[in-house]
């Protein structure tokens, strides 16, 4: 018997052998399942002969929801979240209803399987170590082209999620904006028949989609390599001996905002180094 709390379930992303045993279990034992759509979870639950009462939770009426969600947990009952696929909260519904449950005093319990992001990270040889996930660029080329503006300088890997009718013109404005020699990676239909992950220069993987339509089909993870950070070595021992000082007495952002007014140099390199330390 499980205890009251809300269940945050993880479901396959493509292969339902990435089923957990576990969640399984989680699922046939909640009264009650919120799924983001009732209908293309039924055949989830049909294919693991899991029979409990399944009630629509999207984008459109999380907050309406709650209500019944905390219902049931003030019944006593318990009550798994599931997306269409993967995790949910992660570029999917859910935030709005783990932040209701847990502001009305009940536990929130991750049962915890596969997340589309991760699984292209471990398998497409980009830096691994620091990593930010950026989830959906915006539909219109003027609001992704500025967003990417805001990440050209990033150190980090970064990862997106894109459509397939969207992915040809989000990879020329990242072209426009990173420039061609940058690396990337694809990921595409992870875990399912077609996966492809396929890593080259932007100019490159634009060319190789190009030429294959098929390339252009599926859910897509695009992955980008983070900017080389060749201003830290740059640093004299002079500027890295201020550094030092002032990281002795103050957070790494204030150091480094006041290192660039000593030294001359940029905050955001001197903010690196300092993180670096």
């Amino acid at each position: 018997m499980l205890e009251p709390a809300l269940y945050v379930v993880a479901t396959p992303i493509g292969n339902l052998q990435d089923m957990t045993p576990r969640a399984i279990e989680v699922l046939q034992q909640v009264e009650l399942i919120a799924a983001e759509d009732t209908r293309h979870s039924a055949r989830l639950m049909a294919h693991f002969g899991i029979n409990t009462r399944l009630v629509s939770v999207h984008e459109h009426n999380e907050r309406q929801r709650i209500e019944t969600i905390v219902h049931q947990l003030q019944s006593g009952a318990s009550v798994a979240l599931i997306s269409d696929a993967g995790t949910p909260l992660i570029s999917d519904p859910g935030y709005v209803v783990v932040q209701g449950v847990r502001e009305q005093g009940f536990k929130v319990v991750p049962v915890p399987g596969c997340v589309a992001f991760i699984a292209a990270l471990s398998a497409a040889g980009l830096p691994t170590d620091r990593f930010i996930f950026e989830g959906f660029l915006p539909h219109k080329s003027s609001g992704r082209k500025q967003q990417l503006k805001g990440l050209v300088d990033e150190t980090r890997t970064l990862i997106f999620y894109e459509s397939p009718h969207r992915i040809l013109a989000s990879l020329k404005d990242m072209q426009s904006v990173f420039g061609g020699e940058r690396v990337v990676g694809i990921a595409r239909e992870l875990t399912k028949t077609y996966e492809t992950i396929h890593v080259d220069k932007l100019d490159a993987v634009i060319e190789w989609m190009e030429a294959d339509s098929n390339q252009q089909r599926g859910e897509f993870v695009v992955l980008v390599h983070g900017m080389e950070n060749k201003g830290v070595t740059e640093l004299d021992a002079k500027a890295l001996e201020v550094l030092d000082i002032l990281l002795a007495e103050l957070p790494a952002s204030q150091a480094a905002s006041l290192a660039a007014k000593i030294t001359g140099l940029k905050k955001k390199v001197l903010y690196q180094a300092a993180l670096d330390r």
